[in-house]
């Protein structure tokens, strides 16, 4: 007796018995064959998904890039050179130093920059910090003595003062001039301002009235940068006598004398910079 394909069979000598040994064998091979199929379908699908998860990591921006471990990377050594290609070269000469302000500023050979009023005490006021200063009368002369009094006269024109130029700034009925004397050379300046006596005359107008003459007690100072010395004298408009506990009028000199050696530095640094960036031939 048989049936259709796959269906179960009886041995010849045997026609009411199944022939047990064939079935068992028969559904042992068809057990064994969906166990491949299902390991080869498993497989395919494991590489699909790595294959898409590869593909997800390595895309940026819809466009595909392959990557490489750092860990392949050549290092310096192994990568190859050409030797038609130039390569860079260093020259072991030092760069010079940048041209110093001063040497600028101390003498009248490499000083070359104008010397006018304009150029030290520039615009109509002074602001240093928040404390402001109307600008008031300016005076250039190249008769040094005539901006004088006392013994300072005799001192500039003895030390070769070629010009002065004076200022008059004020403040809260407070007034300081400061008088900038030129000088040939650096020595000469210094020595002028270690011998000052007496002062630098204040100049009055400009809305300014005369102030520190007639014998009123005024603050005076004197200094030195460079080429030039510069002194000032400040006090009271209304002619009151300045004590030491007048902070006020210190003040006034104070700022008026850091603005003018600001000046004098910021002159030297201009041509310094000048003379840096000129053609060397």
């Amino acid at each position: 007796m048989s049936f259709g394909q796959g269906g179960p069979s009886w041995g010849p000598e045997d026609s009411g018995t199944p022939d047990w040994a064939a079935l068992a064998e028969e559904s042992a091979a068809r057990s064994r064959r969906r166990k491949w199929l299902m390991i080869g379908g498993g497989a395919v699908a494991t590489a699909a998904v790595a294959a898409i998860v590869a593909t997800a990591v390595i895309t940026t921006g819809g466009k595909s890039e392959p990557r490489t471990n750092a860990s392949e990377l050549p290092g310096p050594a192994d990568l190859p050179s050409d030797p038609s290609v130039p390569q860079p070269s260093f020259s072991s000469v030092a760069p010079a130093p940048p041209p110093d302000p001063r040497d600028y500023i101390g003498d009248a050979g490499k000083d070359r920059a104008p010397v006018t009023v304009d150029a030290f005490f520039p615009g109509r006021k002074l602001t240093m910090g928040d404390r402001v200063y109307a600008k008031g009368a300016t005076n250039r002369t190249t008769s040094c003595a005539a901006t004088t009094q006392g013994a300072l006269g005799p001192i500039l024109t003895g030390n070769g003062c070629d010009q002065v130029i004076r200022a008059t700034y004020s403040k809260d009925g407070v007034a300081v001039t400061v008088g900038l004397a030129v000088f040939g050379t650096e020595a000469e300046a210094k020595k002028a301002a270690q011998q000052a006596s007496g002062g630098i005359a204040s100049l009055e107008g400009a809305g300014v009235p005369t102030f520190c003459r007639g014998g009123s007690i005024c603050r005076r100072t004197a200094n030195s940068y460079g080429r030039y010395a510069y002194f000032t004298v400040g006090g009271f408009t209304s002619g009151k006598n300045v004590t030491k506990a007048d902070k006020g009028v210190f003040a006034v000199g104070d700022d008026l004398t850091d603005f003018t050696f600001r000046q004098i530095h910021h002159r030297g640094e201009v041509q310094a910079s000048a003379a840096a960036a000129a053609p060397t031939t």
